[in-house]
């Protein structure tokens, strides 16, 4: 298809025009798409539910929507199995999948928008549990050598919100993900909105929708619906900083929220912009959501360039008043 509108194709529902738009529904398919794109001399941007991206202006190229389907399992015992999902599969309906099969591991990860192929893309990740944690590899189109290629874990080098597939855009097309799932694993509860929410249940007598439960009420009271009020999640990464530097922090700061790990400290960025009076602000068009300072919203039609500004400015208060460098989640595409 020509000219296609991709407002409804981005969460932020930011207004932009692909020049040509296709949705492919296998590994042949895909390799055709972009072979054509590459005769063509066009751009390509591959695109999965759109939840993670913030166009800033038309695209002049190919964009191409990853829409395989498919669930399956393997390796299945009583115990552990290994589901497989094709790369365009509903990553919130995967969880609930997994779910009510009784299997856990990915259940803190309910509610998270986008699709199964764009997962380990950003190593998505929440309430004390990131993807790595379960995947067991990646079927991927090289896009430099042609072939499709499987790429275990350790492979795809996972970081926080980082992969490979971010280090290497363009190169690697996700076609299918494989997770090792458990009945028998433990619950990761330890997560404090979460153990605040289940307190007053056993953790022995918790299912893994329950889990999965208690995670989708806790996001749906703090962040909004997409489909009600467009936005892309997260918009920053929690910042980590040397122990040193939070401890000068603290000093001036000693409500400042962050979370020790070995020598560093991940600092919560949605209190640092907090701080900054951001939360709840709104101009004509876009806004900071005014339960969670992390999520910028498009209350209004706003542009990509709007959302984008609004950004630059959060970054540069939290610079200027903690030293603290926050870095955007979503790509931007231009």
């Amino acid at each position: 298809m020509e000219y296609v509108e991709l407002s409804e194709r981005n969460t932020l529902r930011v207004a932009a025009v692909a020049r040509y738009y296709l949705e492919v529904r296998d590994a042949e398919e895909l390799s055709d798409a972009l072979a054509w794109a590459e005769r063509q001399e066009l751009r390509t941007l591959i695109l999965g539910g759109g939840s993670n991206l913030v166009f800033d202006g038309d695209f002049d190229g190919l964009v191409v929507r990853v829409a395989m389907r498919g669930r399956r399992w393997e390796q299945a015992s009583d115990q552990e199995a290994t589901l497989v999902l094709g790369a365009g599969e509903n990553w919130h309906e995967a969880v609930l999948y997994a779910a009510g099969a009784g299997y856990r591991g990915i259940e803190n990860l309910a509610l998270i928008p986008g699709t199964a192929g764009a997962a380990p893309v950003q190593n998505i990740g929440a309430y004390g549990v990131e993807l790595c944690d379960t995947l067991v590899s990646v079927t991927a189109l090289d896009r430099q050598s042609g072939n499709l290629v499987t790429l275990q874990r350790e492979a795809c080098e996972f970081a926080y919100r980082d992969s490979l597939f971010k280090r290497s855009p363009g190169r690697y097309v996700i076609t299918e993900i494989r997770l090792r799932l458990s009945r028998s694993k433990p619950l990761q509860l330890g997560y404090r909105d979460l153990e605040e929410y289940l307190a007053e249940t056993l953790a022995s007598e918790l299912t893994v929708m329950d889990v999965a439960t208690a995670v989708m009420a806790i996001r749906r009271r703090k962040l909004p619906d997409p489909e009600m009020i467009p936005n892309a999640g997260s918009f920053f990464k929690n910042p980590v900083v040397p122990s040193a530097d939070y401890q000068n922090l603290l000093v001036r700061y000693p409500d400042i929220v962050g979370y020790a790990q070995s020598s560093t400290v991940k600092l919560a960025a949605a209190w640092l912009i907090d701080q900054c009076g951001w939360k709840g602000f709104r101009n004509q068009s876009v806004g900071v959501h005014n339960r969670q300072a992390l999520v910028l919203i498009n209350h209004s039609g706003g542009t990509g360039r709007d959302i984008l500004e609004l950004a630059a400015k959060i970054r540069a208060s939290v610079q200027d008043k903690f030293g603290v460098e926050l870095e955007m989640e979503p790509g931007v595409v231009s």
